[in-house]
């Protein structure tokens, strides 16, 4: 039982500290200049873009593609600029903890 306990604590602490480097990756690459976790910004809260995607296999390939090149029109009229600065492991690291965020 104490073990189990444990294990959730530390399991915890793991994730917390790895949304927190998602976080800090996310404001390096200048992506909280837009968006924010929990309310909109220019673009959508992060956490919208969780719900909207829950369940769609092919979301984490479109949204690093999107990271990336940018796009228009899913969130309404404000276009989403490219990143180049962001590599594509990078969008991938991103639209993962994204994805997560409830």
């Amino acid at each position: 039982m104490k073990y189990s306990v444990l294990i959730g604590a530390a399991m915890a602490v793991l994730a917390s500290g790895s949304a927190m480097a998602n976080l800090e990756l996310a404001k390096s690459k200048n992506c909280m200049a837009c968006h924010a976790v929990g309310n909109k910004v220019v673009g959508p809260a992060y956490k919208d873009v969780a719900k909207k995607y829950a369940g769609d296999k092919t979301a984490e390939d479109k949204l690093v593609q999107k990271v990336i090149k940018g796009g228009s029109g899913v969130w309404g009229a404000v276009p989403m600029p490219a990143n180049p600065q962001v590599t594509e492991a990078e969008a991938r690291t991103l639209v993962k903890w994204v994805l997560t965020l409830k």
